[in-house]
């Protein structure tokens, strides 16, 4: 008999959590045993003792606590911790989540089609309660944002209802503690070239007066958490905007320093200084931004490869400006095209021989499929 851990992350839930655990428990069957996992994230209210007396009388259900409020994303990874299933899904305590859909949720996993199933709200599939108009607009955007980075076609990237096989748990390596947790394990669930599937949930949104807790820091928190932790494996057309955006941003540098430095010394030594501290911002900034800091490089040799393509890109750089004045091309146009060629350069020379990568990501492990499992 497969057995599903359900995690249900709780914070202030003393009206809603009680139901929501019985509609959990109801989906059990003959073919079907479950665990569930009530993490009480230090509430303030009748929660925690709710929930002790409910797994008083239900075997099934186990209670951990959280001493201190962290977030729901710090919620799920204690849950992640105590998980014994063979799968593990997430069920939200506000009950804007019908428990029933999990069964349909389980089914591709039961047959061994898939790694993890997303519940969309945005597919055809239940009843919907109609609600915030601007909400459904910033999950779209977020969705769509989402799906640029990781190269996924999701309808609802944000959505609670996310079941995994457990063994996937294991290969990921989550940090963020509030609403952050879903952009995160989206990118890292793409990251891994797992087999992910989507499928139509019902939804009965709950308004701010009845406890809803999301807001518009969180939106802003999850933007960030797409670049973040997606940057790195981005397809190369987003990752090179990402380096656009630093190389711009490190030539406007190099250019007041420069200016700065005019002020002081000779333009003998101004111009090779700035240039030397902007390509040093230029290299943190990849690190930070775009590349992983663990290549097959030492340290050393990391640094001595950067200052050879440094080294290289200059000269690339004196010739094709040269060599463009030399068929009486305009000094403005020879060294704008001669600028744009050594972005390229640049780029694919961090991509590929100063930032390797493998082809899973910074912070996984290498997988493969062996039939239906992970290994």
């Amino acid at each position: 008999m497969p057995k599903l851990s359900i995690i249900i992350p709780a914070y202030n839930e003393e009206r809603s959590l009680v139901p929501c655990m019985a509609r959990v428990l109801a989906i059990a069957d003959a073919d079907l045993e479950l665990e569930v996992l009530v993490v009480d994230d230090a509430s303030q209210d009748g929660t925690l003792k709710l929930a002790q007396e409910f797994a008083l009388q239900h075997p099934q259900v186990r209670v951990l606590r959280h001493e201190v409020n962290q977030g729901k994303g710090a919620a799920l990874h204690t849950g992640f911790k105590h998980a014994t299933g063979d799968f593990v899904a997430i069920q939200d305590a506000d009950l804007e989540y019908d428990p029933r859909d999990l069964k349909r949720l389980l089914k591709p996993l039961l047959e061994g089609l898939a790694d993890v199933v997303i519940g969309s709200r945005f597919l055809s599939a239940g009843a919907h309660r109609v609600l915030y108009f601007w909400h459904s607009v910033g999950n779209r955007f977020l969705t769509l944002l989402s799906n640029l980075f990781t190269d996924l076609n999701l309808t609802d990237m944000e959505s609670c209802y996310k079941i995994f096989r457990r063994e996937v748990l294991h290969h990921l390596e989550l940090h963020e503690k509030r609403f952050g947790f879903e952009p995160e394990i989206v990118a890292q669930i793409a990251q891994l070239r797992l087999r992910i599937y989507e499928m139509g949930i019902s939804y009965a949104g709950r308004t701010y007066e009845e406890g809803k807790k999301i807001g518009a820091k969180d939106g802003f928190r999850a933007l960030y958490c797409i670049v973040r932790y997606n940057m790195p494996h981005a397809p190369l057309p987003i990752q090179f905007l990402g380096y656009l955006f630093v190389g711009g941003f490190c030539a406007a540098m190099n250019i007041l320093l420069f200016s700065a430095l005019l002020m002081y010394t000779s333009a003998w030594f101004a111009a090779p200084a700035a240039f030397l501290l902007a390509a040093a911002l230029n290299y943190w900034l990849c690190i930070l931004v775009l590349f992983r800091h663990r290549s097959k490089w030492s340290t050393w040799s990391e640094l001595g490869v950067y200052g050879m393509l440094i080294a290289a890109v200059g000269g690339c750089d004196l010739l094709a400006t040269m060599a463009l004045l030399s068929v009486k091309l305009a000094p403005w146009a020879a060294k704008a095209t001669a600028s744009g060629i050594v972005l390229v350069l640049n780029y694919l020379g961090r991509r590929l021989l100063v930032f390797p990568e493998g082809p899973l990501g910074p912070w996984l492990p290498s997988r493969v499929h062996v039939g239906s499992k992970i290994t």
